[in-house]
């Protein structure tokens, strides 16, 4: 065994306190490691104080786990204790001379002695287990022993343990892992990790007009990037190679300490944690053992401190500095950093977050241009300018039974005015500008994920199969202990059958939720109708003013709040049907949470949302014969500048409610809160509290951080968003706008969260964004389909042109609002449904005005369904066919002519592949050249070697000269 090797199982506590001391006094003594008590003295013992790396201060902690331990309170662990004095006064006595040695092997010969003639019989201290006269349960026994069978497994696997049980938290012990060399190279080797080698080569840069062009733009960008130094130019690149331990003079070996870094080594330990087994056969890996209690938390370190200005310079401060912070909120995200620190998945995530927060800002800027527009030609709207005149005297018909009464048109100027800011022709322009934005903003993605893979060394990576799941196995497990007595041979896996009835319970459950979705925006509608009835009946005129308003608002309201809770009741529901199915792996588990909660969260979010778009109105009735529901709540209808206004006041409260209430306030509250009453849990004065916290170790203060909870709740928030940008931009052109402002505060607030407030995650690789890629195109194409109907039913775009091209007597817009209104004999109201105060307006009234295309009282065929409505509904789902197939085959052209791969990295990977044919090309006709020379080199001393050894032979034994030279030509 080698020396390293020898330090590895020497240095290791974890095989027990008593023997770790001999081992101490052995190395130190006997084998000349002296190198061991440099960790002792104070110069030199700060990595340790900070909780970094092992007690000797050598070896780094990649991993800890925490288990519950019981102890005194306030007092040490009893082993723990003696074992630390011990070390310490030894060390102590070797600073102060040969004569103190002496007296502490002395007195510590003594002391073995005297344990080695106590009793056998008598059980022995276990710092698990307590101080003596301490047990705990059978239960608790049980994870012991799993505990250290599992850290037996470890060392076996090549791990090195050491137990802290002396922690400054109370009932928390602590297992630091560290991985040494050979294991690292063990496990990048069977994880097939891309290291770069040796060989750097230069990127071409594009040269010319392009060249010039593309440097003074990075020129004038550079203070927009952060200030995070890279160790070599940007046109210089290592090549990388799938790491092999029969290949390793490829690698540049000089600092091993370094070669891997903190995210890929806890990646590796990590791994090793996944497919170690315990005792039992279907129990594996660290998630089962987390799963039953054995263990309470597992995670990898943070690299240091970052509020302390006397803390090391490390990546954790620098992302702290230039990432996680609001002050550069202008500034580029240093992705690579990112990427280095946390790993692929997350690092894509903040380059996806990133890029859709950059395609924003032309979004943003077309659709104030858009709105600004309907504010300058407000004025000289025709259709406006006609309800808004004064002599205007259209009396319509009561919005209400009984308690409304008649109005004048010319009291909803301010809501006609309003209206046209959002329904004009610029928006149909601004529906397709976005349409074909979405698919820009594709396109620009995988561009740029393409290039992240080049740069991230992830162009041959491939998804492996994952460790089956702790609850999987388990279920496996069961099926299989119930069928052993009935046949012998061994189950596998689940089937179909077997998950028959979690499927059922989704099914029946996702209907459930979406009913219950149904039935609150049903609850609502009735809200408004019955507050509308009230408001009528006030006897304040300002009330009775500003019905509308008050009740669109406070019903956007009451959907904002319904829809925040449902979303946290939608995501738990989610989760647990997930569990129901038993995935067989994370990965499968993940898609299939994704899934529902995508749906649930979609309905949430937009059901309101699509039943004023395209219900609210259309179920109405008429004078006379309307629509009830419950024979006395009378279906809502539109006010006369249309639903357009209503949806775009819902749109904006649910928008910006979701954004400041649940995306911004809950991320930044919840872990204050969360902190706070951890704090006062633990708080035993402001001071002592303070000491403490200055006190702790590293794995000691991060075990306090939240855990890592994964991407699904920051892209899900995302996508949402996203919805809210593209599915009715064309009822509210402002919302790219309101999206870019709450996404340059994200991404800060996730960098900070990231940085400050959770447990480092463990790196995971990936080459993609995954599902989430699906679930946006498919946004993106039903966002085509729902603006096009927007535009068609919701809005009056189609009537406006309609009239003007086939109903006005000059082409003009002029009689338009005339056109739209039909006419009711107020002598034919239902019994009971007419108003109580006909003559509010001065005069009684006996003809008056509603909102749709039906034939007059003195027609032929009165009040019946006219020949321009069918005209108005040709044309709108004409335009809704030609409008979808049009936006659709321009982002299909768009989707073809912009390429996936951009041409400079194809010819870099192209490039690479090249240099690495050259590279083992010379690698093999070294060895042939070695080869051959050491053959040449050996012929030649046989040859001379069998010559002479047969003249030997043939002088001394003539007989058997022939026998003799055949063999050793042989």
């Amino acid at each position: 065994m080698t020396e390293e090797a020898e330090e590895g199982v020497d240095l290791s506590p974890a095989s027990g306190c008593e023997q770790q001391a001999p081992h101490f006094l052995q190395d130190v003594i006997f084998h000349g490691k002296f190198k061991l008590l440099k960790a002792l003295t104070p110069e030199e013992s700060t990595h340790c104080q900070h909780g970094l790396y092992f007690e000797d201060g050598q070896r780094r902690v990649d991993y800890v786990l925490t288990y519950p331990l019981k102890k005194q309170a306030g007092g040490r662990s009893c082993r723990q204790s003696t074992h630390l004095l011990t070390e310490n006064a030894f060390a102590r006595s070797l600073r102060r001379g040969p004569h103190h040695i002496s007296e502490h092997l002395r007195h510590y010969t003594v002391k073995r002695a005297k344990d080695s003639l106590s009793p056998p019989s008598l059980p022995r201290d276990d710092t698990e287990l307590g101080c003596p006269g301490e047990t705990f349960g059978g239960h608790e026994d049980h994870k012991t022993f799993r505990r250290e069978e599992f850290e037996g497994k470890l060392r076996e696997m090549g791990l090195e343990l050491e137990k802290d049980e002396d922690a400054r938290i109370q009932g928390v012990g602590f297992v630091k892992i560290h991985a040494p060399w050979n294991v690292l190279c063990r496990e990048a080797e069977l994880m097939k990790l891309k290291m770069p080698t040796k060989k750097v080569y230069e990127m071409k840069q594009s040269s010319g007009v392009v060249g010039k062009i593309s440097s003074l733009v990075s020129k004038a960008l550079e203070p927009l990037h952060p200030h995070v130094e890279e160790r070599q130019p940007k046109n210089i690149k290592r090549l990388s190679h799938t790491f092999s331990r029969e290949k390793q003079h490829l690698f540049d070996l000089s600092d091993k300490d370094y070669f891997f870094d903190s995210k890929t080594r806890s990646s590796i330990v990590y791994e090793i944690l996944k497919r170690t087994k315990c005792k039992a056969k279907y129990s594996m890996g660290i998630t089962s053992l987390l799963g039953s209690g054995v263990y309470t938390a597992a995670y990898p370190l943070h690299d240091g401190d970052i509020n302390e200005e006397s803390a090391e310079p490390n990546d954790r401060k620098l992302l702290y500095e230039e990432w996680a912070n609001y002050s550069v909120f202008y500034k580029y995200q240093p992705i690579g950093l990112v990427r280095k620190y946390f790993g692929e998945k997350i690092g894509l995530y903040f380059a996806w977050l990133g890029l859709y927060t950059q395609m924003l800002i032309p979004a943003s800027l077309v659709g104030v241009i858009v709105f600004l527009y309907g504010c300058a030609t407000v004025d000289d709207n025709i259709p406006s300018m006609e309800i808004c005149h004064p002599r205007n005297n259209i009396t319509m018909c009561p919005l209400c039974d009984r308690v409304c009464s008649y109005w004048k048109l010319s009291t909803a100027c301010g809501t006609a005015r309003a209206s046209h800011l959002f329904d004009n022709p610029a928006t149909v322009f601004f529906s397709i500008f976005m349409a074909l934005w979405a698919a820009m903003f594709m396109e620009h993605w995988k561009r740029r994920q393409m290039r992240l893979n080049y740069e991230w060394d992830l162009t041959g990576f491939e998804d492996e199969e994952d460790h089956p799941r702790a609850e999987y196995e388990f279920r496996v497990m069961q099926k299989s202990l119930s069928k052993d007595h009935k046949s012998q041979h061994k189950i596998e896996k689940l089937s179909c059958r077997d998950r028959l009835p979690a499927y059922m319970t989704n099914i029946v459950m996702m209907l459930l939720m979406i009913g219950v979705t149904f039935a609150i925006v049903f609850g609502v509608i009735l809200y408004r109708i019955s507050t509308k009835a009230a408001l009528h009946m006030s006897s304040n005129p300002i009330t009775r003013n500003h019905v509308q308003l008050t009740v669109k608002t406070t019903a956007a309201i009451i959907n904002l709040v319904v829809i925040l809770i449902l979303d946290e009741v939608y995501g738990a529901v989610a989760r647990w049907l997930t569990v129901l199915e038993v995935p067989k792996t994370d990965k499968s588990f993940e898609e299939r949470l994704i899934f529902k909660t995508f749906i649930l969260k979609f309905v949430n979010a937009f059901s309101p949302i699509i039943y004023i778009a395209f219900f609210r109105g259309r179920l109405v009735g008429r004078p006379g014969n309307y629509l009830y529901v419950f024979e006395s709540y009378r279906m809502e209808e539109c006010t006369h500048g249309g639903c357009l206004m209503e949806l775009c006041i819902q749109l904006s409260i649910t928008m910006l409610g979701k954004q400041l209430i649940q995306n911004n306030l809950f991320e930044i509250g919840i872990p204050k809160l969360k902190k706070l009453i951890r704090y006062v849990q633990s708080k035993q004065g402001a001071f002592q509290e303070e000491e403490r916290q200055k006190k702790l170790r590293r794995y000691e203060t991060d075990h306090f951080l939240e855990p890592f909870a994964g991407l699904t709740p920051e892209y899900m928030e995302m996508i949402i968003q996203f919805g809210f940008v593209t599915l009715f931009v064309a009822s509210f052109p402002l919302a790219p706008l309101f999206a870019l402002l709450n996404n340059i505060i994200e991404i800060r607030l996730d960098a900070k969260k990231f940085v400050t407030e959770l447990r480092r995650p463990v790196a995971a690789r990936a080459k993609d964004i995954g599902i989430w890629y699906n679930i946006l195109r498919g946004v993106a194409k039903v966002a085509v389909i729902i603006n096009a109907f927007v535009i068609s039913f919701t809005s009056d775009f189609i009537p406006r042109m309609v009239y003007q091209y086939m109903y006005s007597p000059d082409g003009s817009m002029h009689g338009f609002v005339n056109h739209t209104l039909s006419y009711f004999n107020v002598s034919h109201f239902q019994e009971g449904k007419e108003t109580m105060d006909p003559l509010q307006l001065g005069y009684p009234i006996e003809i008056c005005r509603y909102k749709d295309y039906r034939e007059p009282p003195w027609s032929a065929n009165p009040y019946e369904i006219s020949k321009e409505f069918w005209a108005v509904l040709a044309v709108r789902l004409a335009f809704v066919i030609v409008f979808q197939n049009v936006v659709m085959l321009m982002s299909d052209i768009v989707d073809w002519l912009i390429p996936d791969i951009p041409k400079d990295i194809s010819l870099q990977i192209h490039k690479e592949k090249t240099l690495f044919v050259d590279l083992f090309m010379k690698e093999e006709q070294g060895k042939v050249q070695i080869l051959e020379s050491r053959l040449s080199t050996g012929g030649k001393e046989n040859c001379s070697r069998s010559s002479s050894n047969n003249n030997n032979s043939t002088m001394a034994h003539p007989r058997s000269g022939l026998h003799t030279n055949s063999t050793k030509s042989l």
